[in-house]
């Protein structure tokens, strides 16, 4: 940790940095980022322009809204049908499943909320039941955990679609399909899970947060692991992330919900990767209240949102990016949700470098 701190307080701006990082450049290097956020600062910044020849830094599956595959996306509908208010996510309402999007099911009351807490205050005023579709890495789910704790009306109930980050990695990293060199870990999640689940991982790691600066730094440690034959989790966002992240807000989330094998859009069924309220809580288990199945959908598009969410391709690759898939009119989830990577390099005009 001394030395993270001494790096970063040596890199007094991004321009040392960055040559710091040109300096540190001996070889092609591939990173993951698993963070929305991470992709709209990069494009933003267009810091992929800057980054030295070789060094290339690729979406992985960082955005909760188009992970969540078209089977989860047709319960919600199957919910709306059987009459319920669904409550979610303004960018969740645009996601396709087989048979449309939430969006199209407005008339069937379709609310858009800020969050969980928004979801109960409708439940609270209405005889009518009410399902938050409840999306999200280790990020929202201690609110959800949380707001079921304090037991909330019985009118109400949620379908759980939450999901936990490390899985996914190890799937990568077992399929070794993107031929990754490392991880820009996101730094959103590890301020409340920590950093310590991902040790296992023998890849370079870095803990990264969303300014450039904090951007290209993490960028230049994971370059530095691999120069140096390391295989480490470093943490280059001290000032919001610990070791241990949020013990409280996890030990909630383990209170209430347990782990369950799970599909993620663009990948299989993901052992241990979701999360499901326990039988304690049933009650408040709409999948269970409603007796909604959740069920596998074949792709049928020629939309590689799976493909940009695995990190083997770009979204410009997309044959259907720009032309019949834009922002207004979106075929695929990445082009859908503000952390989408589609949505983001259309909006700024992000290119192949």
């Amino acid at each position: 940790m001394q030395a993270t701190i001494k790096i970063m307080i040596d890199m007094a701006d991004g321009t040392d940095i960055l040559k710091a990082l040109n300096e540190e450049m001996d070889r092609p290097c591939t990173f993951m980022h698993i963070c929305g956020t991470h992709e709209a600062a990069i494009a933003h910044a267009g810091l992929r322009s800057i980054l030295p020849d070789g060094l290339k830094i690729v979406m992985g599956p960082g955005c909760p809204v188009c992970i969540t595959p078209q089977g989860e996306i047709d319960a919600a509908i199957d919910l709306a049908e059987k009459g319920c208010i669904i409550a979610t996510y303004g960018d969740l309402i645009r996601v396709p499943g087989s048979k449309g999007s939430l969006e199209d099911y407005g008339k069937k009351d379709v609310r858009v909320v800020q969050g969980v807490h928004k979801a109960v205050e409708i439940a609270e005023k209405t005889d009518r039941e009410v399902v938050f579709i409840s999306i999200g890495f280790e990020t929202t789910a201690p609110t959800v955990a949380a707001t079921i704790l304090q037991e909330p009306p019985k009118n109400f109930s949620i379908l759980s679609c939450h999901r936990f980050v490390p899985p996914a990695m190890k799937f990568l990293l077992e399929q070794g399909e993107a031929n990754l060199d490392g991880f820009l870990l996101p730094g959103h999640v590890c301020v409340v899970a920590g950093y310590e689940e991902y040790e296992q991982f023998p890849v370079p790691q870095v803990v990264g947060g969303f300014e450039p600066e904090d951007i290209l730094l993490g960028l230049y440690m994971l370059v530095k692991q691999v120069n140096e034959g390391r295989a480490e989790v470093e943490n280059a966002y001290p000032r919001a992330v610990s070791r241990e992240g949020n013990p409280k807000a996890m030990k909630m989330i383990y209170e209430v919900f347990e782990t369950c094998d799970v599909e993620w859009r663009g990948f299989p069924v993901i052992p241990q990767s979701g999360l499901r309220l326990k039988d304690k809580y049933a009650a408040y288990d709409a999948q269970k209240k409603f007796g909604i199945e959740i069920k596998h959908v074949e792709k049928n598009s020629a939309c590689i949102c799976d493909q940009v969410l695995r990190g083997v391709a770009d979204p410009t690759d997309c044959k259907l990016f720009g032309k019949v898939c834009t922002p207004r009119n979106p075929v695929g989830p990445c082009m859908v949700s503000h952390e989408g990577a589609c949505k983001i390099w259309a909006l700024y005009n992000q290119k192949k470098y």
